[in-house]
């Protein structure tokens, strides 16, 4: 167990909650990231020097500053810290070199570890992780059970929750809603009001959702610089590579994979949906869809 580098001060607050918080004083040298901590300089607000389970509260060359508060079984360490009006509580942890302030919450069991920045009035709790170099900012809120990592970005008024993960160089901003199993990666950017949800919403590559699309179904993107276009109604639809695919009356519908032509088209049925596609690329478009969905579809 690391040595405990901050004591108690008698300088005392009751927070919104009714918890008595103590101003913390440090007691050694040390350095936080590039900030020199002294011995006798102040910091932050924390409600004991150990949680419940006996752990430190702050421990390694983490530091609290200013007006933050940390407080449950809440836990700051490594070389992180938190500041401003910020507050980690329940059994929230800050680790590694990861940054929590201005008036931020990282509450319940959420981690935000790494070198990870949660800051503004944004929010992550539940069982979130927020880790890599990402960065949720804004009134963006992180929760459930929901990842972000990577270069990620969630900001403005974003949601990202559910089992969700965003990550590579991902932006997900505005009102965007990004939720259940969706995996939002790669260059992608979801924002506006988009919905990418449910099952399978897998983006890669240089793909966008913007404006008032909604993604509900699947959505898979392995190539291209496709784009969802402000205004149009995306559900249902099934993206492949270049390919944009409409969901078609199921009352049409016949048997799986059996094909029809028409003006050009090969209209390929799944079940009760049927999507055409040039007849030129029919056999490229098939072969992304089979591996894509992992099933087999016949020319």
């Amino acid at each position: 167990m690391s040595e405990l580098k901050f004591k108690l001060t008698t300088e005392t607050k009751i927070n919104a909650w009714g918890i008595k918080l103590f101003r913390i004083e440090a007691t050694v040298d040390f350095k936080n990231g590039s900030t020199q901590i002294k011995s006798g300089d102040k910091g932050g607000w924390v409600e004991s020097e150990k949680t419940s389970n006996g752990d430190a509260r702050v421990s390694g060359n983490a530091w609290v500053y200013g007006d933050a508060e940390v407080y449950g079984d809440a836990r700051v360490s490594g070389d992180a810290w938190v500041s401003g009006n910020a507050r980690v509580y329940g059994d929230a942890r800050v680790s590694g070199n990861a940054r929590v302030y201005g008036d931020a919450r990282v509450s319940g069991n959420a981690w935000v570890y790494g070198d990870a920045e949660v800051y503004g009035n944004a929010r992550v709790s539940g069982n979130a992780w927020v880790y890599g170099d990402a960065r949720v900012y804004g009134d963006a809120w992180v929760y459930g059970d929901a990842e972000v990592s990577g270069d990620a970005w969630v900001s403005g008024n974003a949601r990202v929750y559910g089992n969700a993960e965003v990550s590579g160089d991902a932006w997900v901003s505005g009102n965007a809603r990004v939720y259940g199993d969706a995996r939002v990666s790669g260059n992608a950017r979801v924002y506006g009001n988009a919905e990418v949800s449910l099952k399978k919403a897998y983006t890669k590559g240089n793909f966008v959702y913007s404006s008032d699309s909604d993604i509900v179904s699947t959505v898979i993107n392995q190539s291209g610089e496709d784009r969802f276009d402000s205004g149009r109604d995306y559900k249902n639809h099934l993206v492949v590579g270049d390919y944009e695919i409409n969901d078609i009356e199921p009352e049409n519908a016949t048997e799986n994979t059996e094909d029809t032509k028409t003006e050009g088209l090969v209209t390929i049925q799944i079940g009760e949906n049927g999507f055409s596609v040039p007849e030129s690329t029919a056999q490229s478009f098939r072969d992304a869809l089979s591996s894509a969905l992992g099933i087999d579809l016949d020319c």
